[in-house]
């Protein structure tokens, strides 16, 4: 089905055209149009029109409205204070335009062809290390921009770029090849608690004979240069680190309700192969300057504390590679052989000047340009509820797989409380505890603005008031349990009655859905869907309180178009939170 007309581009529309027939030389105007408290929306354009006409702006407003022709849309226009226009749009309208997004699956959000294809950076987790707080940010924002652009006609390549090459392996192997039987577990091959067992313990004893045995310190660092060369015996040691840490990562992301594929993780090794070719280009371009034996690139605005400028260093002195080569390395691959016309980098604010570094260098060699841009979505820190970094009582980083069961036995709490009520069983009850404590997590992520730093308090995640993802499933819950009480009366659109304003508000703001994740797409912002389904939730619950669906029983043609509204707030509600990685469950 082609994607519907809003009222909002509708109205647009309508004014931009008398716009420009009231004031000709003008050419084509901004009518300025937004929702508005006194009406349904305020059209504030003509104000900075009359004054570059120098005309009185209300004489133009009064033009503007004898210009605009009758339609079915715009019901009533007034002139208020010094010429601005509030608009009211028509019942028959707002019902017909709802309609017609109800009979599309995808809720009549538009789908972009040729939008191009991005190609995104998240979920950045190491090898033979545990995922902590830290990681749970990139994870979920990442996911979310990815259901959320696939959703709008963007084509998406996931990359999961985990830590999988350094020095610390030389470590790492040694050891193994030393104490063969280290990383062997008893948990079968989906056992994440088990692999990371192993790591965790192999890690900790190679650290300590590393730092206490000078021979052992030796032969590491010998088994790095192997490493780096390609010995069979030492890569088949390290692919092992690799796919026991795998097993761990899934299972971590399984628990977050996030899918990973292996084809999409692809680490700092996937580009050891273009790390020299990729300084070659770099010095012969004259992109990158070799500084105290070091292959530099050097910018006017980047400057340390001693007024010198410090370089983004692609290659060391000691012929050793950078993190900055690695990244360059992807940039190639992604534009060249993935054919990217956006990067985006879902990564941490404290890295923002390493990747403008790269992005400006990136830049300078041309593989980045005009049609290939990329973007960094920077992100905050998680705090404590003290507003210091998240940390254990002991001092420790908290560790993202103890963090999500905390808030699951905490959902579950929740969930068991309610039960009863609806007659849940064991196993829903269960199954309900993890959707809603995953969900609750996810949601005071992405409800924050990515930018800034987040206070994480799980009494306020699960919390069935305020801006939860709890109060948007129970509200989610609640609508669908009410087509169990409607008896034989279904959904039907009326346009022909007149609405409430508690119908309206709701009609209105569910119309405004397809615009919204436009928005959200292209300024990769998903806190604002987080806000427009919260605003849904409470525009609804207005609705239920102020127009009885069910009792005391409205007449029949009302409940029906009432029905109607619930089942689109409900099929709304469903499909916005399924983009931010979030469950629905029919019963709570």
């Amino acid at each position: 089905m082609a994607s519907v007309t809003s009222l909002t581009a509708s109205v647009h529309q309508r004014l931009a055209d008398a716009l420009s027939a009231a004031l000709p030389e003008a050419g084509a105007a901004d009518p300025l149009l937004r929702r508005s408290d006194r009406a349904d929306f305020q059209a504030n354009g003509i104000l900075a029109l009359a004054k570059k006409a120098k005309a009185n702006p209300r004489e133009l407003a009064a033009t503007v409205l004898d210009a605009l022709p009758a339609n079915d849309v715009i019901k009533d226009v007034e002139v208020s204070g010094p010429g601005f226009l509030n608009i009211t749009i028509a019942d028959k309208a707002i019902i017909e335009t709802l309609a017609a997004r109800a009979a599309d699956d995808r809720l009549g959000v538009p789908l972009q062809e040729d939008a191009g294809t991005t190609v995104i950076d998240y979920a950045q987790p190491n090898v033979a290390k545990e995922m902590h707080v830290g990681h749970l940010r990139s994870a979920v924002i990442g996911a979310a921009m990815v259901e959320i652009l696939e959703f709008t006609g963007e084509k998406v390549v996931r990359r999961h770029h985990i830590g999988d090459w350094g020095t610390q392996f030389g470590m790492l192997i040694q050891y193994l090849l030393e104490h063969p039987h280290e990383l062997d577990h008893e948990g079968g091959k989906e056992d994440g608690e088990a692999a990371m067992s192993s790591l965790n313990r192999l890690y900790k004893a190679s650290r300590a004979l590393f730092d206490s045995d000078e021979e052992f310190k030796a032969r590491s660092r010998d088994r790095v240069v192997a490493l780096q060369a390609g010995d069979a015996e030492t890569l088949a040691l390290w692919q092992r680190f690799v796919d026991e840490s795998k097993i761990y990562f899934y299972s971590v992301f399984n628990k977050l309700d996030m899918q990973i594929d292996d084809p999409d993780v692809v680490g700092e090794s996937g580009y050891n192969d273009m790390l020299e070719e990729t300084c070659r280009i770099l010095e012969d371009s004259g992109v990158a300057v070799r500084s105290e034996g070091a292959l530099c690139v050097f910018f006017d605005d980047v400057l340390g504390p001693d007024g010198n400028k410090v370089p983004l260093i692609v290659k060391k002195s000691n012929g050793g590679y950078g993190y900055a080569a690695t990244d360059l390395s992807a940039i190639r691959d992604r534009v060249q052989n993935l054919k990217a016309s956006t990067l985006l980098y879902v990564v941490d604010a404290r890295q923002s000047l390493h990747f403008k570094m790269v992005f400006e260098t990136a830049r300078r060699a041309g593989w980045l340009n005009e049609d290939v841009k990329a973007h960094q979505l920077a992100f905050g820190t998680v705090l404590g509820k003290d507003g210091k970094p998240f940390k254990t009582r002991e001092g420790e980083t908290v560790r993202l797989v103890d963090l999500l069961d905390e808030a699951i036995d905490r959902a579950t709490a929740v969930v068991r409380e309610k039960a009863e009520k609806v007659g849940l069983a064991e196993e829903e009850i269960v199954e309900n505890g993890t959707y809603v404590g995953i969900g609750a997590v996810k949601y005071a992520d992405l409800s924050t603005s990515a930018v800034r730093d987040y206070k994480f308090d799980l009494d306020q995640m699960v919390s069935l008031n305020g801006d939860t993802s709890v109060y948007l499933q129970y509200a989610y819950a609640r609508i669908r349990s009410i087509f169990g009480k409607a008896g034989d009366r279904r959904p039907v659109a009326h346009p022909e009655l007149e609405l409430a304003p508690a119908e309206r508000a709701l009609g209105l703001h569910l119309d405004q859905f397809g615009e919204m994740l436009a928005e959200v797409a292209s300024s990769y912002e998903p806190h604002k869907l987080a806000a427009y389904l919260y605003q849904l939730a409470s525009l609804y619950t207005t609705f239920y309180d102020q127009c009885p669906v069910v009792k005391p029983a409205p007449a029949p043609e009302v409940a029906e178009n009432r029905l109607f509204l619930c089942d689109l707030t409900a099929r709304t509600l469903h499909q916005g939170m399924a983009l931010l990685g979030i469950r629905t469950p029919e019963r709570l």
